[in-house]
């Protein structure tokens, strides 16, 4: 009896993942910004976007819904330290993102 194969199914992906390269360069204050407050929200809201579509196809992974809940709790924490910081840039944000509709 010949072992059975097994071929990975093709997903169609509703969106393309954007690059850690490309998200640092839309949030960026200057040329070689990679750790401020807006990049690290930009980079956390690609990452959620991310898991949160994982997660429709693999509703039981549990510890994959821990890494989203984590990330979810550090944006909100970076949003309220930036709201409070600068409010002007703060709603920039927020509307790029399409956050907090």
């Amino acid at each position: 009896m010949a072992p059975k194969k097994t071929t990975k199914k093709a997903v169609p992906t509703t969106r393309v993942a954007k690059s850690k390269k490309d998200v640092m360069v839309d949030h960026s204050q200057h040329e070689k910004d990679t750790g401020s407050v807006p990049v690290q929200i930009g980079l956390l809201t690609e990452k959620i976007s991310h898991l949160t579509d994982h997660l429709k196809e693999h509703p039981k992974d549990e510890h994959g819904r821990r890494g989203l809940l984590h990330c979810v709790g550090k944006r909100r924490k970076l949003l309220t330290y930036f709201k409070e910081k600068s409010k002007e840039a703060y709603e920039k944000l927020i509307k790029l993102l399409g956050l907090r509709h």
